[in-house]
C-alpha cells in the first residue's frame, strides 16, 4: 500500500512538471510574438546593397513576407521609390528567402514612421507608372529590336 501512495505522488509531480512546462512554452510563445509580431515590419540590408522591407519570418526559412524593395529612380525630384516585391515586371512571389550569410543587418522599423505607416495604408503600392516603364530599358530594347 506503501508503493500506491509513492506511485500517486511521483504521477502528480510529474503532472505538475509537465503543466509548469506547458505553461512556460506558451509564454514564451506569446513573448515571441508580441517581440516579433505580425504588423512589425523589417529592414533588411544584403551585402548585394539591396534593401528589402518586410515581415520577418524565421520558421521554416529565414526569410521576408510582404516584401517591398527599394528602387533609385531617374528622377531628380524623387531618387528613390519603394515597390512591391511581387509587382516587379518577373513577377515573383511575396516571400523572399533570405541567406543569412548575406544579410549585412536587419532591424525592425518603428511602427510609427512614414514608412510602416505607408505599408499599412497602402499594402500594394500600387505603381503610378504604367507598366511598360517599369521593365529594364536593356530588356526592352531587346524586345523591340526582334520585331
Amino acid at each position: 500500500m506503501a508503493q500506491a501512495k509513492n506511485g500517486g505522488g511521483n504521477l502528480q509531480k510529474i503532472l505538475v512538471g509537465v503543466v509548469i512546462f506547458l505553461g512556460a512554452v506558451l509564454v514564451g510563445l506569446f513573448s515571441y510574438q508580441t517581440i516579433f509580431g505580425e504588423s512589425a515590419y523589417y529592414a533588411v540590408y544584403l551585402r548585394t546593397g539591396d534593401l528589402y522591407f518586410g515581415k520577418l519570418v524565421r520558421y521554416p526559412y529565414f526569410g521576408l513576407k510582404n516584401v517591398y524593395l527599394l528602387q533609385a529612380t531617374q528622377d531628380p525630384n524623387n531618387p528613390l521609390r519603394i515597390q512591391k516585391f511581387s509587382q516587379v515586371f518577373w513577377g515573383p512571389e511575396d516571400y523572399l528567402k533570405l541567406n543569412r550569410d548575406e544579410v549585412v543587418w536587419y532591424t525592425k522599423l518603428n511602427s510609427q514612421s512614414q514608412l510602416s505607416q505607408l505599408l499599412k495604408t497602402n499594402p500594394e503600392l500600387a505603381s503610378q507608372q504604367p507598366a511598360q516603364q517599369q521593365v529594364p530599358q536593356q530588356i526592352q530594347q531587346t524586345s523591340t529590336s526582334t520585331e
